[in-house]
């Protein structure tokens, strides 16, 4: 049967009323010395005395611990801290290992501010999230509304008029449904609504496409498109090609938008592994500066605001292309040096038929 008391139970008692019997012995041997010598009995009685002072101590001290654990740590810590390990809980109820409870207290509490620092950050992002979203919805809404306003007060009559403002508003338009199935596209992924239909397709003839797709937008920046392979046998993948066509033509996009003048966009395809291949589209643009390599993925974020918008696009570009890679459990990586380029690059799986 377990005593309801023990020496081992509680060190925290037992070193207190060590302590204390200890600070009485020596003040009392001070004070008896300077009225009578020490004497043999005296030393007996008082090693006795000393026993009995540090067992009842002991007892008080626990029962004072016990009073104050349960009052004060078990009603009020736990109820701010939450639930902890059961078994410690137990320990806790019958005033047992002070020092455990102790640590796991402290350790609940650092798992609570951690949670409450990445409550914080999600805060932040959620604020500058619903910010940039009106920002970019209030800046084609607002074009719109000019427009329309500027036709009913009397602009309808002149004929070349209401043609150019119906072909602005059309636009306006355009901008707003691209941002909004961007944002439903995205959202579909993170909810894991949206599913990756792989299939085996040649990467090459999916990149002549993009090529061809975006050949005038080329000509009219005045890049240079370029398509590199480490052999000449073309390559096949297991994907979703029309995932991976958005991909690949989303990075070719910002790669002819900031490139520079007779610059160029180059895709090269490559040999990961024995199991993957490499797609790298690289460019002698711009360049983004380091500080914001690590934030360049996420919805709307734009290097510098005022130019991104007179480029176009919805925001959501580089966004979307981390959910699809990612959809597809690859990787995507990027480098770049301030007015040296950039190069951005992602993981496929080869066919499951492909020798390559």
């Amino acid at each position: 049967m377990k005593l309801p008391y023990n020496l081992r139970s509680n060190p925290q008692a037992l070193r207190a009323s060590l302590y204390i019997t200890l600070f009485a012995f020596f003040l009392d041997i001070l004070f008896f010395n300077f009225i009578s010598p020490i004497n043999t009995e005296y030393n007996n009685q008082t090693i006795f005395l000393m026993v009995v002072y540090f067992t009842l101590l002991f007892f008080i001290i626990r029962i004072i611990l016990e009073i104050y654990i349960s009052i004060y740590v078990k009603e009020g810590v736990l109820k701010l801290l939450g639930e902890l390990n059961p078994d410690v809980v137990n320990e806790l109820s019958n005033g047992e290992n002070l020092e455990k409870i102790t640590n796991e207290l402290i350790l609940k509490a650092k798992e609570r501010r951690s949670e409450i620092n990445v409550l914080k950050l999600q805060e932040n992002y959620r604020k500058e999230f619903l910010g940039n979203v009106s920002h970019e919805l209030k800046t084609p809404l607002f074009t719109i509304q000019g427009y329309i306003l500027t036709l009913i007060e009397g602009a309808m009559k002149d004929k070349n008029v209401r043609d150019k403002y119906l072909r602005r508003t059309a636009k306006g338009v355009d901008r707003i449904i691209s941002i909004v199935k961007d944002l439903d596209l995205i959202t579909q992924f993170e909810s894991g609504i949206k599913t990756i239909d792989r299939s085996n397709f040649n990467f090459f003839e999916l990149v002549d496409f993009v090529f061809d797709l975006l050949e005038f937008e080329s000509e009219k920046n005045n890049i240079n498109l370029q398509f590199e392979v480490d052999h000449e046998n073309p390559i096949y993948v297991y994907a979703d090609r029309e995932r991976i066509l958005q991909v690949l033509t989303n990075l070719v996009v910002n790669s002819v938008k900031y490139s520079k003048d007779k610059g160029f966009t180059k895709v090269i395809v490559e040999n990961y592994n024995k199991e993957k291949v490499i797609v790298r589209v690289i460019d002698n643009g711009e360049g983004i500066e380091e500080k914001h390599l690590p934030r360049l993925f996420e919805r709307f974020y734009r290097i510098d605001k005022t130019r991104s918008r007179k480029k176009g696009g919805s925001g959501l570009g580089l966004s979307i292309v981390k959910h699809i890679v990612e959809a597809h459990q690859e990787q995507i990586f990027v480098k770049s040096e301030l007015g040296k380029g950039s190069e951005f690059s992602f993981t496929l799986n080869k066919a499951l038929d492909s020798n390559n």
